[in-house]
C-alpha cells in the first residue's frame, strides 16, 4: 500500500526559490497489514536502505523518522500477536519447551522405595513383638499354681445288696462326700483360669463317686479354698463288693483313692501369649463309714505331678 507523506514528514533537498515551487513528494512502501511473516519483517528491519535523503542519519529529521519506524514495527508485532490463538485466560498461545526425562519413572521408584520401607518396618515390628512375647512367655513358665488337698469329709456312706441295669445281683454302694483343697497363684503379673478333669473317688479301680472343680478365675498372688462335691448313687461293685464289706467291718477303714487333674491357663499378653500348666493329683485315704469327721490329708498322702 502506498502512503503519501505530508510536508511535515519529509524535507525536500531541492534549492529554495523565491516563488516557493512545489516540493517533491516521496512515497514509502510499508509492510502489509495482512502479512504475519515475522522473518520478512526482521529482514527488512536488519537491512537498512536509504531510499530518500530523510532516512540518512545525517539528516536532521532522522531521529523523528526512526521513532516512527519503531512505532510502526511495534504496531506490526502487536497486530501479528493479535492474530494468534488465545487460551482460556485470554493470553496468546505459545510453544512450550518440553524437557527430556520421564518423571513418572523417578516418582515411581521413589514410591516403590517407600513401600519397601513400610514393609521392612512392619516385618521388624512383628519380629520385635514376637521376641517380646517369647520373653514374656518364658518368664511366665515358672509360675505354676500351688495346689494342696486338705481334707475329705464323708456325708453319706451306704453299702447293701442290689442289682445292676441288666438285673444281675451284686453289692451296691452309695457315697456322698466333699473334698477341700487350697489353690495359690504365685504369678506376679497375670491371673489364672483354674479348672479340672472329673474328680474320681475309686475303690479297687472302680469309680464309686465323681465330681469336678467349677471353672473360675484367680487373680495374681492370691489364695483360694476350693470345695468339690463327690457323689455316687447305687454303684455296682460286682466282685469287689466282698472285700469292701470285710474292710468296713474290720474297723480299719475302706481304702480309697482320689484321682484328678487340675488345669490352669494364664493370659499373659491378652490371648496372644498364654501360659498353660497341668497337675495330676492322686491321694490315698482310709474311709470310715461310721465317722463323719474330716479326714486330714497331708503332703505324704498325696502325690502331685
Amino acid at each position: 500500500m502506498m502512503h503519501e507523506k505530508s510536508d511535515s514528514d519529509v524535507t525536500s533537498l531541492a534549492p529554495s526559490s523565491p516563488r516557493s515551487p512545489k516540493r517533491p513528494v516521496y512515497y514509502v512502501q510499508s509492510p502489509s497489514r495482512d502479512s504475519h511473516d515475522e522473518d520478512k519483517s526482521s529482514t527488512m528491519q536488519n537491512t537498512p536502505s536509504y531510499n530518500t535523503p530523510t532516512e540518512s542519519p545525517s539528516h536532521p529529521s532522522y531521529g523523528r523518522h526512526s521513532r516512527e519506524s519503531s512505532a510502526s514495527r511495534f504496531s506490526g508485532t502487536f497486530r501479528s500477536s493479535r492474530g494468534r490463538k488465545r487460551n482460556d485466560k485470554g493470553w496468546p498461545e505459545c510453544n512450550v519447551i518440553q524437557e527430556e526425562g520421564n518423571y513418572n519413572e523417578y516418582y515411581g521408584d521413589r514410591g516403590y522405595s517407600r513401600r519397601c520401607q513400610v514393609l521392612i518396618g512392619l516385618v521388624a515390628f512383628v519380629m520385635l513383638f514376637t521376641v517380646f512375647c517369647l520373653i514374656i512367655w518364658g518368664a511366665s513358665r515358672p509360675y505354676k499354681a500351688r495346689i494342696s488337698v486338705k481334707s475329705l469329709t464323708v456325708h453319706n456312706f451306704y453299702f447293701g445288696e442290689g442289682s445292676d441295669l441288666t438285673g444281675v445281683p451284686t453289692k451296691m454302694l452309695t457315697v456322698n462326700c466333699s473334698m477341700r483343697m487350697s489353690v495359690y497363684n504365685p504369678a506376679t503379673f497375670f491371673g489364672i483360669h483354674v479348672s479340672s478333669t472329673p474328680v474320681h473317688l475309686m475303690f479297687s479301680q472302680i469309680t464309686v463317686a465323681t465330681g469336678q472343680v467349677k471353672k473360675y478365675y484367680q487373680p495374681r498372688k492370691s489364695h483360694r479354698l476350693v470345695m468339690v462335691n463327690l457323689k455316687g448313687n447305687k454303684i455296682p461293685l460286682y466282685g469287689a463288693g466282698g472285700s469292701l464289706a470285710v474292710s468296713d467291718m474290720s474297723g480299719g477303714g475302706v481304702p480309697m483313692v482320689v484321682v484328678f487333674e487340675v488345669k490352669q491357663r494364664g493370659n499373659v499378653v491378652g490371648k496372644l501369649v498364654k501360659s498353660r500348666h497341668r497337675r495330676r493329683i492322686s491321694c490315698s485315704l482310709l474311709l470310715d463309714s461310721h465317722n463323719n469327721k474330716p479326714i486330714k490329708l497331708n503332703r505324704t498322702s498325696c502325690t502331685y505331678h
